[in-house]
């Protein structure tokens, strides 16, 4: 793992940005349209990165197999879009990082799964769209990750090699795009995280806090 790191690429939720409060009051939107009663954010953080499907899975409890789970997945995004950033910050410590990375001549980016109708607005509203090397969604590839066609996109556009990069991400479909796309894999611990093992990933790195991966850069 001796490589000159030139870049590093972030998944968005649960990785660059916790995002889950906001996702999750887009859910509680739907259960109150139900005439349920809000669950608490902590319930969400599990799911959140796991888009409306893992959302409505725990606020109604329903797959998207359900008759209904496209009408309530319309709303949900529906809601969430007009509130992408009431309440999404970047995570601790991240800011840092970021500023260490643009500091010691490495590049970063954004790789999510989100689509770009969601992503884009969120980058521009956490004032981040004109730091980044690259910003790409999953609806601007082939095949969303875990296939690794989003991260080689991220790499033509920041004209640096797969091999000179770090991915970090909080679910294992992260990690699998990272190694297949050639790249030095890092499982944020600090994310959502989801009901896999982190140690079962097969991560190359594993880190607590944003924190913990600046000083692994500053120790290289």
């Amino acid at each position: 793992m001796n490589r000159h790191i030139k870049a590093v690429f972030f998944d968005l939720d649960g990785t660059l940005v916790d995002t889950a409060p906001d996702l999750g009051a887009a859910a509680n939107r739907i259960r109150q349209s139900a005439g349920l009663p809000p669950l608490p954010l902590i319930d969400y953080r599990p799911v959140a990165s796991s888009g409306a499907r893992g959302l409505l899975g725990k606020a109604l409890g329903i797959t998207p197999e359900h008759v209904d789970f496209p009408r309530h997945r319309d709303a949900l995004l529906g809601h969430y879009r007009a509130h992408l950033a009431d309440h999404s910050t970047l995570f601790k410590g991240m800011a840092e990082l970021l500023r260490y990375i643009e500091q010691h001549n490495m590049r970063w980016g954004v790789v999510t799964n989100k689509p770009a109708w969601l992503t884009r607005p969120l980058i521009r509203a956490l004032a981040l769209d004109q730091s980044a090397a690259c910003v790409v969604s999953a609806d601007e590839v082939g095949q969303p990750k875990p296939a690794p066609d989003s991260l080689l996109l991220g790499c033509a556009l920041s004209s640096i090699a797969p091999q000179d990069c770090l991915y970090v991400g909080d679910d294992v479909r992260d990690i699998v795009a990272g190694r297949a796309a050639g790249m030095i894999t890092v499982a944020a611990a600090w994310g959502y995280i989801g009901n896999t093992p982190l140690h079962t990933w097969g991560a190359d790195l594993i880190f607590d806090t944003p924190s913990d991966l600046q000083y692994w850069l500053e120790s290289r």
